[in-house]
């Protein structure tokens, strides 16, 4: 073996390693922002009240049913907006109580008690294609249905024990809302506070040119927070709808005024007009980290427009530098930063407006709010996408069928062995099969360990430390807040939790926590081998799907291209509604195909030029649709539209047409890509461009050009990796 090939392999191997080791810190990763001391607290109170009512009444296991309940419900449960929750919880309340009817009733029949929880194993599997709500609503009613389904119960108890889940859930519900009346606006506040916290951060200190777009993740979050407020026409809420639309106007403003500032560092006689770019941003950033406070606070802004009037001052110094003698590219730079000032101004001020005033009349309506699709149409869209999904091409339909058998062949497993705690087998392959290998792998082995654990701990407590009933209440509080608060940073740590939570429930209806130690264990340690075995022998690999939600997102950026090319080309102003859709497609195919390659790191088997080809593929979509948004920033109307740029947008949308076609497996030959170089070149060539006005556009579109050449050539070689 040569030098050159050692090298080589031993480059690969170290590479192998290294996704590895990043694999392992993800599975023992402590999230901390996820934990969320207050609802804990609150999903403790709501499952330990019933039972501390039930044991004072003398009926504990009327109590230990209700307590069952609220604990189905309260992972349902978070931070997200009232109406939102409320829908959520209400939603799993009545399938958790559907599922102990469905379960109780199954387990009269061995053929019911495979057949009813593997179909609800199928739907559940097949939700995943809808989101991640759906997802957890299936899991949580199908662990519910297992559980009922191993005790056999009349029709009278089945629907008896329904009904006190019901109660349950509906307890867990109301103490998450009770603060509804008086906070009703609580989580919208929260989420626009930290978009414009994020903006402040990016104003000073941007992301690199290899990142995504600032402020992209709290801007998604905050639209889907505001979702949340439906048909609320309330002024409060045409407030926070108003500072939503000048957040995504300011980030706008923020990244070309930026970049207006670097091209302008390219004059030797630019220091002065630099200086006051950077000092407007500066003071920009306060602003806004001022507003965020007073979001996250809710209190009135404060000295907030002496910073306004400073910033008009900064706006007006740059006007007179234009009437300065300067070369004829510093002076279109100079008036493009100064009407990015000057729009930044107006933007600032209505959202400190928007903040201060308690009666905000006159605010814009925001056209994105009629774009919120009744609920008839968002459930005709939903029917529509699990249609589309009925098919083996697609990994939502294969993971739903291998959770149906993987469920059937557990519930007969679990039957055979005549294990009074069978019901565990089957409640781990739920839990532990995901639609990924990744996610699949960590938790399968951490639901493992973790049950173990937590099942020590329990006993362990139980047998140095004999707890009465009232101690038993209390346990279940404490294990309740633990798996809800720390277990939500770690799943394995949720496992312990559980575990441990469940030996102590059981323990109120006589079950001596040593006798089911070891069957517990038994049943865990199985129901995980047949979920990581089931996805060996039937994987949905991430590497076999990357190539089609890449080609998803460029289709995304080709339609948020397409919007704002329109909007220059038919010269008028801008379809503000259609922006914000085709905006937020665009991030959350962004941020799908970045899951994506997160996953494909953490597969074993994944080659390190895959990888490699993966991440210059996302920089160079960075470069993209950072153009985008700074030609969305460029005046429209302003000056006359060039016909070359109509033949430039036209190839730009066909290049990035026929490259998510090449992503799904079609032919492509380069001969069939437009020559975009040569388009750009006549569009700079052309007779209008002499005009400085232009120069903005000419420098993203050229920036446009190089990130989507680059593409082409990374695509065409990602399709050679992958035959």
């Amino acid at each position: 073996m040569s030098e050159l090939e050692s090298t080589v392999i031993r480059v690969a191997d170290e590479t192998q390693r290294n996704a590895w080791r990043q694999y392992w810190r993800k599975v023992i990763h402590f999230d901390h922002g996820r934990m969320q001391p207050w609802v804990a607290l609150r999903n403790a109170i709501g499952v330990t009240l019933p039972l501390a009512i039930g044991v004072a009444l003398g009926m504990p296991l009327g109590g230990l049913a209700v307590s069952a309940g609220a604990l189905q419900v309260s992972y349902s449960d978070g931070h997200g907006p009232y109406a939102q929750r409320a829908k959520r919880m209400l939603t799993a309340t009545l399938l958790c109580a559907l599922a102990v009817v469905a379960g109780g009733l199954a387990g009269q029949s061995l053929v019911l008690a495979v057949i009813v929880p593997s179909l609800w194993a199928f739907a559940a599997g097949l939700g995943v294609c809808i989101g991640l709500t759906a997802e957890s609503l299936g899991v949580i009613s199908l662990v519910t249905l297992i559980i009922y389904a191993a005790q056999p119960l009349t029709p009278e108890r089945a629907l008896l024990s329904g009904l006190l889940a019901l109660g349950g859930g509906l307890l867990q519900t109301a103490l998450a809302l009770m603060l509804w009346p008086v906070r009703r606006y609580q989580p919208e506040r929260r989420a626009l506070a930290d978009l414009y916290s994020q903006l402040s951060r990016a104003a000073i200190v941007p992301t690199g040119p290899e990142g995504g777009p600032p402020a992209s993740e709290q801007s998604t979050v905050a639209r889907e927070t505001l979702a949340g407020l439906g048909n609320d026409n309330s002024l409060e809420a045409g407030r926070y709808w108003s500072l939503l639309n000048q957040a995504e106007r300011i980030r706008l403003s923020l990244l070309t005024l930026r970049r207006l500032r670097r091209r302008m560092e390219r004059d030797a006689e630019v220091s002065a007009r630099v200086d006051m770019v950077q000092q407007f941003l500066d003071v920009s950033a306060d602003v806004l980290a001022k507003i965020g406070q007073s979001l996250s606070m809710g209190e009135a802004t404060d000295r907030v427009r002496e910073k306004l009037r400073e910033l008009e001052t900064l706006a007006e110094s740059l006007r007179d530098e234009e009437t300065k003698p300067a070369s004829a590219f510093l002076s279109a730079m100079t008036r493009d930063a100064r009407y990015q000032m000057d729009a930044l101004i107006g933007q600032l001020r209505s959202a400190v407006r928007s903040v201060s005033e308690t009666t905000p009349a006159g605010f814009e309506a925001l056209a994105s709010r009629d774009a919120l699709q009744p609920w008839p149409r968002r459930i005709t869209g939903k029917l529509a996408t699990l249609r589309a999904n009925l098919t083996l091409q697609s990994s939502a339909f294969r993971h739903a069928i291998r959770m149906a058998l993987c469920l059937a062949i557990g519930e007969v497993v679990a039957h055979q062995l005549h294990n009074g705690r069978s019901y565990w087998l089957a409640m781990t392959i739920v839990l532990v099969l995901k639609q990924e290998f990744a996610a699949t792998f960590s938790r399968g082995l951490l639901r493992i360990g973790g049950t173990i654990l937590g099942l020590l701990l329990a006993t362990g407590l139980f047998h140095f430390f004999p707890p009465g009933i009232g101690l038993k209440v209390v346990l279940v509080g404490i294990f309740v807040f633990l798996l809800r608060w720390a277990g939500a940073a770690n799943y394995g740590v949720f496992t312990i939790a559980v575990s441990a939570l469940i030996v102590v429930m059981v323990a109120f209806t006589g079950v001596s926590p040593k006798a089911v130690i070891l069957a517990r264990g038994e049943m865990t340690c199985l129901g995980g081998l047949i979920a990581l075995a089931a996805y060996l022998v039937w994987p949905t690999w991430e590497r076999t799907r990357v190539g089609q939600v890449l080609a998803q997102m460029l289709e995304a950026y080709r339609a948020y291209f397409h919007a704002v090319a329109e909007a220059h080309l038919q010269g008028n102003s801008r379809n503000e509604a259609e922006l914000n859709r085709v905006r937020l497609a665009a991030r959350l195919a962004r941020s799908n195909m970045e899951a994506s390659a997160d996953r494909l790191r953490a597969e074993p088997g994944t080659r390190p030029e895959q990888i490699d080809l993966l991440t210059a593929m996302l920089a160079n979509s960075y470069r993209f649709v950072r153009a985008i948004m700074a030609l969305e920033a460029v005046p429209v109307g302003a000056e006359p539209v060039r016909e070359e740029f109509r033949d430039f947008a036209r190839d730009v949308e066909r290049t990035l047409e026929l490259l998510a076609a090449a992503l799904r497996g079609e032919k492509v030959f380069v001969r069939d890509l437009p020559d975009l170089r040569e388009d750009h070149h006549r569009l700079v060539r052309s007779a209008n461009s002499e005009m400085i006005r232009y120069a903005l556009v000419n420098e993203e579109t050229d920036r446009m050009t190089n990130s989507s050449n680059t593409l082409r050539e990374q695509v065409l070689q990602w399709e050679r990796l992958q035959s």
